[in-house]
């Protein structure tokens, strides 16, 4: 939840991505009071941690495009986006590309490709980040 917040008052996704996993092992470490975690140990916590953090913002902003009604408004400004980006070349085969991913069904592929992008990045990066956690403050014994 913290990382959510920080992430809706501007931090970069990838940023906040690193700090779950950072976080989870800080907040591992507070509650199991004199326990060391190992690297590997807080990477698995930090991939885990990535995995619960994806499910809450999907969920979140599922909730926002529902009540809010923002599904056209999404839809609108990523047209407007694979437009601007096939103004930048005349190859027919791209042209094609992009005229097919703005069909509803294109749409819908890239936004089901940027989910398992963003899934795969939350299982790296909260990985990595549990693993800087993990060797920065796993050793320590704070009392």
């Amino acid at each position: 939840m913290v990382a959510s917040l920080l992430m809706a008052l501007g931090l970069n996704p990838f940023v906040a991505m690193l700090s779950v996993g950072f976080l989870a092992v800080l907040f591992f470490r507070q509650g199991a009071h004199g326990i060391a975690v190992k690297t590997m140990a807080g990477a698995g916590l930090g991939a885990l941690a990535g995995v619960l953090w994806f499910a809450v913002s999907s969920i979140l902003e599922v909730l926002i495009v529902t009540f809010a009604h923002k599904g056209p408004e999404i839809r609108t400004e990523l047209i407007a986006k694979i437009q601007q980006t096939a103004s930048q070349t005349n190859d027919p085969q791209v042209l094609a590309l992009f005229d097919k991913l703005k069909t509803p069904s294109g749409v819908e592929v890239l936004i089901l490709t940027g989910l398992m992008f963003a899934f795969l990045a939350a299982i790296v990066l909260g990985s990595i980040g549990g693993a800087l956690g993990a060797s920065l403050l796993g050793g320590r014994n704070r009392s």
